[in-house]
Formats: structure tokens, C-alpha cells, sequence
């Protein structure tokens, strides 16, 4: 075990980061590990010129891939933590017993088994989300648009080239088959 103790900042950050996230902390840091394993992959293949465009295409959905569920982990957690919350505040009440209760006590029930939690969640996974977004396209951003182009040109270029060969044959067919007429 680390011990943080001796370090308040980073221990009232931990403290803040396990009451607001509770265990979603660990699929949060796990995405974004292999996100950012991901992006630094693209980076590289990116400079290679000899990378299939294939491996780059994927590794590309692959880094998108796990944005994505950055932002997933952030909404399956507000199910779990609603669920959990609304099971802890309601859970074994009838009418009778919550009319006893009274709205507060409720609401703290509530707020004891995880309402909190679902909207923290929420809110990090959004917000992480968009910034693993932004860091994508400030990093990668130009370099995936110019060799998307890249690729297009090549294949424009190819459909082109094409295009005049058919061109040129179907003119030499034309001039040898149609011959002058006397006048």
C-alpha cells in the first residue's frame, strides 16, 4: 500500500475522487490507460509511412472506441448508482412508512444509497469524455484529416487514371471502326 498521509493535497484529492466516483474510479482509469496507449499507438503509425491504412483506420475507431465508452462507463455507473439509491431510499417503504418518514428523511436515504454518486458519474464521464475528445483532435486531429485525404486523392487519382485509360481505348476502337467515307 502507498501511504498518502504525509501528503494532505493528494490525500483530501483521493478522499474527494472515492466519495464523488466510489469503484467507477477503476473503469474510468482503466479507459483511459488504453486510451491514451491508443492515441500514442495512432501517433506513431501516423509518422510511419509504411503503416497500412487499414492498421491506421482501425487503430483510429479503436482510440474513438474507448472514448466512447468513457462516456458509457459514465452513464451505466448513474444507472447503477440511481438503482441503488432509489433500492436504499424506497426500497422497503409503503405509504404508511414513508408518510412517517417525511420528505427529508427520505431525500437522505436517498442521498445515502447513491444519488450523489449517479450524478457525479454523470457529470465525470461526460466532461472526461469531451476533453479525451479535444486531446484527440489537438494531438492527432491534422495528422488523421491529411492522411483521410491522402487517401481519397490516391483513389480519385486511380478512378482517374482509369477513366482515361477507357477513354483512350474506347477512342482507339471508334477511329479504327468507323473509317472515312468517300466523297
Amino acid at each position: 500500500a502507498i501511504s498518502v498521509l504525509e501528503v494532505p493535497s493528494v490525500q483530501r484529492a483521493l478522499s474527494w475522487t472515492y466519495e464523488n466516483l466510489r469503484l467507477s474510479v477503476i473503469p474510468f482509469c482503466l479507459t483511459f490507460l488504453f486510451y491514451v496507449s491508443t492515441l500514442f499507438r495512432l501517433k506513431r503509425c501516423l509518422r510511419n509511412q509504411h503503416v497500412s491504412a487499414e492498421k491506421i483506420a482501425q487503430i483510429d475507431h479503436l482510440v474513438d472506441t474507448w472514448i466512447n465508452l468513457f462516456f458509457g462507463i459514465g452513464v451505466i455507473w448513474t444507472a447503477v448508482g440511481m438503482r441503488g439509491a432509489l433500492l436504499e431510499g424506497l426500497g422497503d417503504l409503503n405509504s404508511q412508512t414513508a408518510a412517517e418518514l417525511g420528505a427529508f428523511s427520505i431525500l437522505q436515504r436517498l442521498v445515502d444509497g447513491g444519488i450523489l454518486l449517479a450524478l457525479s458519474t454523470t457529470i465525470f464521464g461526460a466532461v472526461g469524455g469531451y476533453l479525451l475528445r479535444l486531446v484527440k483532435s489537438l494531438t492527432v486531429g491534422t495528422q488523421v484529416k491529411a492522411f483521410y485525404n491522402r487517401i481519397a486523392e490516391q483513389q480519385a487519382e486511380s478512378v482517374n487514371a482509369t477513366l482515361q485509360s477507357i477513354d483512350a481505348r474506347l477512342s482507339q476502337l471508334v477511329s479504327g471502326a468507323i473509317e472515312p467515307t468517300p466523297d
